[in-house]
């Protein structure tokens, strides 16, 4: 049990010591001494402090609580003194009595109070307790505590067995949603994009004018948001190519991270799923973006577990749902395996607009190694064409370990001569050498996807990106 509070250091009656109640080496001979001196004075309040602490630190909160029963908890008592007889009885496991001393309005015996009540059962009324004590005093917060708080404990009937109880933490409210969803603060553009002028062509057209100029769309009766749906191999930018729409919109842009949604706990996935939508439903124009989108979304006739054929419908619910209404709510979906996303989320109304973001070409390899090499110091020979010229099939993220190959050997070579050495064609090209591509695997894997599974043409892009730069 934690101390908290100045004035729950501060012992019964005059005595003034501070005590910690940690567990700490007292001898017996020295407690049966505290305890005969106690029996011989038994109206010492000072020395019944004395002991009860001593036992408490000594781990013997039985034998600390025997000691308390003499006293009557209606009594006129110090703030410290309910809060020693509280915290002897919680550890005692006896949270009657210890809730029978818990009166008062102090923080410090509010919080106490509300641990009584949960020994108790009593939850309801221990977190009116809790967030009591937190108003007035916020140093006291819990989390475990808290989370114990806010868990709901429901009975689940077996056919034939008996009744068990489970709890199930689903208390989502606005201060997690809130956390789960801070917006970035840098804003991008495409203009910091490298390349992929295509793609970034297809977003300005489809998804960017519609929220610069609502009005003719709104005219037209055209609805501003919806879902698109990003794929194409690890490390091209499909996340870059996210927050830069969401900057081009002027749009609040929400980053979800799988970990904010998936619970071990039954229905919370759903409930935190549902509140991160109206989050962005109330922050319009919003942005939501959900990378490694297959997570969430993928198909239920492969999922093994009821749990998660439960989140991909409620997901397609929030997308499209009777009552929910997503104007000015951009859904943008990224996937590196656009193959195992269920097909209804391809429906019209969900993300059904799909863009293809390839590996990038000799232009945009050049206007990557530029961001990427700009403010570090750099001889002025480099030749990024060149270097771009030697690195078909990388991926952005491969152009960015090559530069920071480079920059090591910069470093290294620096510390050496003990000046600054800037980066050289010679590093890049050193580089080069360490630098694999890792988008093969994917485009072979695509292929065969596109060439065997290509319902309805949604695979044509890789198609013709296999077809301009090479069939093998």
């Amino acid at each position: 049990m934690r101390h908290e509070g100045p004035s729950a250091t501060r012992a019964w009656g005059a005595s003034g010591r501070a005590s910690c109640y940690l567990r700490r080496p007292v001898s017996t001979a020295q407690l049966d001494a505290l305890e005969k001196a106690l029996a011989a004075s038994p109206d010492n309040l000072a020395l019944r402090a004395i002991v009860v602490e001593t036992l408490l630190a000594a781990g013997e909160a039985r034998r600390a609580a025997r000691h308390l029963d003499v006293v009557d908890p209606s009594a006129v008592l110090e703030p410290a003194q309910r809060i020693l007889a509280i915290d002897a009885y919680l550890r005692a496991e006896s949270p009657t009595r210890a809730l029978a001393f818990a009166t008062g309005d102090r923080p410090e015996i509010t919080i106490r109070r509300a641990r009584a009540l949960l020994a108790l059962d009593r939850r309801d009324e221990a977190l009116v307790a809790y967030r009591a004590a937190l108003a007035a005093n916020p140093t006291l917060e819990d989390k475990e505590l808290a989370a114990a708080l806010e868990a709901k404990v429901r009975e689940v009937s077996r056919p034939g067995g008996p009744k068990l109880r489970v709890i199930a933490n689903d208390a989502t409210d606005d201060a997690d949603v809130v956390r789960m969803l801070q917006p970035a603060r840098e804003k991008v553009t495409l203009r910091d994009v490298g390349g992929h002028d295509e793609v970034k062509r297809q977003i300005e057209k489809k998804i960017i004018l519609p929220f610069q100029k609502p009005t003719i769309f709104q005219r037209f009766k055209k609805r501003v948001g919806g879902g698109i749906l990003l794929y194409g191999p690890p490390g091209c930018g499909k996340t870059l190519l996210a927050r830069a729409t969401a900057g081009e919109c002027d749009a609040t842009f929400f980053d979800v991270a799988i970990s904010d949604i998936l619970d071990m706990y039954i229905g919370e996935s759903e409930r935190k799923l549902h509140a991160i939508f109206e989050k962005a439903r109330s922050s319009t124009p919003a942005v939501l973006f959900f990378d490694e989108l297959e997570a969430l979304a993928g198909k239920r006739q492969y999922s093994r577990e009821m749990h998660a054929s439960k989140i991909v419908s409620q997901f397609l619910a929030e997308m499209d749902g009777f009552a929910q209404n997503n104007g000015g709510v951009l859904v943008l979906g990224a996937t590196n395996v656009p193959w195992a996303i269920d097909p209804a989320f391809r429906r019209p109304g969900r993300f059904d607009r799909v863009l293809f973001v390839p590996p990038p070409d000799r232009g945009a390899r050049a206007a990557i190694l530029e961001i990427l090499l700009r403010d570090k110091p750099t001889d002025d020979a480099i030749d990024v064409g060149a270097i771009a010229a030697r690195t078909s099939g990388l991926s952005g993220a491969d152009l960015g370990h090559l530069v920071e190959n480079a920059t090591d050997a910069a470093i290294e070579e620096s510390l050496e001569r003990g000046a600054e050495v800037p980066i050289t064609q010679a590093h890049l090209v050193r580089a080069l050498g360490e630098t694999r591509a890792t988008t093969s695997e994917w485009l072979t894997t695509a292929r065969n996807y596109a060439r065997y599974a290509n319902e309805a043409g949604q695979y044509d892009e890789v198609l013709a990106f296999l077809d301009r730069h090479g069939k093998g």
